[in-house]
């Protein structure tokens, strides 16, 4: 017989031996992206409400590396009994670790950029942005591997 768990048990929800980390995961993910598809749009259609929408949404994907950094190490030592970093383990933290320097990177220029007209800065911010989606894919693919979605561990 299967044992079944309930969803609505707190000890379900905050136990679980990496769910915080796959759960959190996704905001950050989320408003990096819909962030730089509002930059982009804000930009091609002269749209400075979407580029100030851009904005916010970095801000917050920053913030939001902060916790999913926090539990990811947490999973690391709790759910994979701290193994020595090898393999696709050390390649999904190291990528973690460049996407959220990119987002707190893109977070940084866009307040730089509200302060003023930099012009140097719009084409770095948007290869910044670019890099950071590369970044984003890249560690995703790899952390579906270590979850088992991708057919991984």
């Amino acid at each position: 017989m299967l044992a079944t768990m309930n969803p609505f048990d707190w000890r379900t929800v905050l136990l679980a031996k990496h769910a915080q980390h796959v759960v959190l995961i996704h905001f950050p993910i989320a408003l990096y992206l819909v962030g730089v598809l509002m930059d982009f749009a804000g930009r091609m259609f002269g749209q400075e409400s979407w580029e100030e929408a851009a904005y916010w949404n970095f801000l917050v994907a920053a913030v939001f590396t902060l916790p999913v950094l926090a539990t990811g190490i947490i999973a690391w030592q709790w759910a994979l009994e701290g193994q020595r970093l090898k393999g696709i383990l050390l390649w999904h933290l190291s990528a973690g670790i460049a996407s959220s320097v990119a987002i707190w990177i893109t977070a940084w220029m866009h307040f730089v950029l509200r302060r003023g007209p930099v012009r140097r800065f719009l084409i770095w911010s948007a290869a910044v942005e670019v890099v950071g989606v590369i970044l984003l894919m890249i560690t995703g693919h790899l952390g579906g591997f270590l979850s088992g979605v991708n057919g991984g561990q």
